[in-house]
């Protein structure tokens, strides 16, 4: 669009203005090149053609390096420049401003940001898209869209399903979320993890990228010496016999106890890590029973949640850990304090110790070994840890460390800490139960069932629902709100957890966009129109945006690939829940203004307006995909 502009109003810098230069002196060389055509056979003639061809090539060369210099320019100055205004215009555009700023200083008369709007206006090529023009203000350019092609657009999106932005080339991802303890249960403060590491994953996964969905459990360490100690005193035999531990979490507070009060069991506990550190068959075996009974609880909270995960906890590092050491010990990275070996990174106020005094590794080099295995064995384009705030410091001193090293560069290879504030309870303090305890995570699944199922039957839709419809309704609903309570809101922020709050069906809440879902779904189906019907009216039918909130809902529905480009940049994920709130409400003004059955006031026969139902369609469409990147399950009826 710039390459239009008069030259004085170009975003041109020095280097631009030499090679152009540069270019007019190799075009006249060229033609001079040019006239020994008319001469007699010359001895020079065959290097004149070989200076020719060279000079054509280099002309060449400057001529596309130019070209990519200012298409990066041109980018850089509109990238977010553009964005949605609906009291202005469909979109505006702010880039005069931004342009006016870069312009070289000269002597002649400053440039306005309203003549580069003009100018820019004037230079719009012809296209499908934009209906027109305005310049308002001191420079701004609202733009607005041509019905046909929105049109068009959404026939496309009934035709061939809701797609995703458009990406350059697919990705590696490696999403490192949930991350238990073993031996622990799972509670409150492990549910934002693994809410937003789930919705991350189903995000990345719809637009293409090959995801890895990593569970960095607690799975080692000096505390499996308690453990297993406690294991050989309370089953002897549980070589041979599998130990029946119903509590691990009542187990785990007992060796605590007993670590805590009797020296000689912990000295026998001390002795148990180190057998388990130097692979001890016993007693790797007595380790994977531990392991095993906290799987099994871990995956009911998963199974509830429909989050799928690949285990590799902590245990997986533990061979690479005596390489890492190595490494930054021969690049010079490492000191020792007090027998320790720690290592100073630019820029970061508290060391990183990869080796204890002991010549024991921590969470430091555990850490370590994780993103240089991510980064060279998986071969990662985008690491997303999905770790409370409080783990802020801690990685950003690990990231640096792998970028002092040279394992990656963040220009290229994206590693990036996606924080998480806690969850408070209705009192605004840190979530946890009446006696002071932290809040079971299994508790809180089976109390927002017992909540729904209480909601859905004060609605008396128990007397409207099978039994089946009622209970896939208690579970969309119980989850739904769960996880949609905490994505709604700014991740970077605390939030308060009420059950009475996420499972108000007015507001901006799971359970008022559920029934919306199903209320939009169950027009086409009492007006018995089915998805074959729906189908070929899509291919034959064109929607019509003449009401004005017919036209707004059509450019809601189409902002989606928008909001999800959003998010691939931010990793904010109430973006998506903001606009899946504005659809629903959007789509209610367009509801109750424009019908999409009518009876014949004379013959009262029904009249169904295709085309509308076509609307309701694709903003179901839109609806039931943005549900499925939050993880919840909406259902037909409700």
């Amino acid at each position: 669009m710039l390459s239009n502009l008069p030259t004085a109003f170009r975003p041109a810098c020095g280097a631009q203005i030499l090679r152009e230069k540069e270019i007019k002196i190799l075009a006249a060389e060229i033609d001079g090149l040019k006239n020994f055509g008319c001469l007699e056979v010359s001895p020079s003639l065959e290097g004149l053609r070989d200076e020719n061809a060279k000079l054509k090539y280099r002309l060449n060369v400057l001529q596309k390096s130019l070209q990519e210099e200012r298409n990066n320019r041109v980018q850089e100055i509109f990238r977010d420049a553009i964005k949605a205004q609906p009291k202005f215009g469909d979109y505006q555009c702010n880039s005069a401003m931004s342009i006016t700023k870069m312009l070289p200083k000269t002597n002649e008369q400053k440039v306005s940001p309203r003549e580069i709007a003009d100018n820019i206006s004037r230079n719009i090529p012809e296209n499908e898209y934009i209906e027109k023009v305005e310049i308002a203000g001191p420079g701004f350019i609202n733009v607005h869209l041509r019905k046909d092609f929105v049109s068009k657009q959404l026939s496309s999106l009934l035709v061939n399903g809701v797609q995703p932005p458009a990406i350059e080339n697919r990705k590696k991802v490696v999403v490192d979320f949930s991350s238990p303890n073993i031996a622990k249960e799972m509670h409150v403060g492990h549910l934002r993890s693994t809410i937003i590491g789930d919705s991350m994953c189903r995000l990345f996964e719809f637009v293409g990228y090959d995801v890895l969905r990593l569970n960095h459990l607690g799975d080692w360490g000096t505390q499996f010496g308690m453990l297993i100690a406690h294991l050989q005193d309370k089953f002897p035999d549980f070589l041979t016999v599998s130990p029946p531990i119903g509590d691990l979490q009542a187990f785990y507070k007992e060796s605590k106890r007993r670590f805590d009060t009797e020296e000689e069991f912990k000295k026998r506990a001390y002795q148990c890590v180190v057998l388990l550190q130097s692979k001890n068959p016993d007693f790797i075996k007595a380790w994977k029973l531990i392991c095993d009974v906290s799987r099994k609880e871990f995956q009911k909270i998963y199974d509830c949640l429909d989050i799928k995960l690949i285990e590799r906890g902590e245990s997986y590092y533990q061979d690479k850990m005596t390489d890492i050491v190595q490494e930054f010990e021969e690049r010079g990275f490492v000191q020792m304090d007090d027998g320790r070996k720690i290592v100073f990174v630019p820029g970061c106020s508290v060391p990183l110790t990869i080796m204890k005094s002991d010549g024991g590794f921590t969470y430091d080099t555990s850490d370590l070994a994780a993103l240089k295995q991510r980064l060279f064995e998986e071969k990662a384009d985008i690491i997303v840890y999905v770790v409370d705030s409080g783990q802020s410091v801690h990685l950003q001193t690990v990231f640096a460390a792998g970028q002092m090293i040279g394992w990656y560069d963040p220009a290229v290879t994206r590693v990036v800490h996606a924080a998480f504030g806690v969850v408070l309870g209705e009192d605004k303090k840190k979530f946890k139960t009446r006696s002071g305890d932290t809040v079971r995570l299994i508790e809180l699944l089976e109390e927002g069932l017992k909540r729904s199922m209480d909601k859905l039957k004060d609605k008396e839709r128990d007397k409207v629902l099978t039994e089946e419809e009622l209970k896939a309704a208690q579970t969309s609903v119980a989850f739904g709100c769960i996880k949609y309570a905490d994505l709604s809101h700014n991740r970077m922020n605390d939030y308060i957890f009420s059950f009475d709050k996420m499972l108000d069906d007015r507001g901006n809440t799971a359970a008022y966009l559920l029934y919306a879902f199903t209320r939009i779904r169950s027009i086409a189906r009492l007006a018995n129109i089915d998805e074959e019907m729906l189908q070929k009216a899509a291919r034959e039918t064109k929607i019509l945006l003449d009401h004005e909130k017919e036209w707004k809902l059509g450019k809601c529905i189409l902002r989606f690939p928008e909001i999800l480009q959003k998010i691939l940049d931010d990793l904010l994920l109430h973006t998506l829940c903001d606009y899946l709130y504005e659809l629903a409400t959007t789509f209610t003004e367009f509801y109750d203004n424009c019908y999409c059955v009518e009876k014949d006031r004379q013959t009262g026969e029904l009249k169904v307006n295709m085309w509308r139902m076509l609307l309701c369609e694709a903003t179901a469409a839109v609806m039931a995909k943005g549900f499925d990147i939050l993880g919840i399950k909406p259902v037909q009826k409700m």
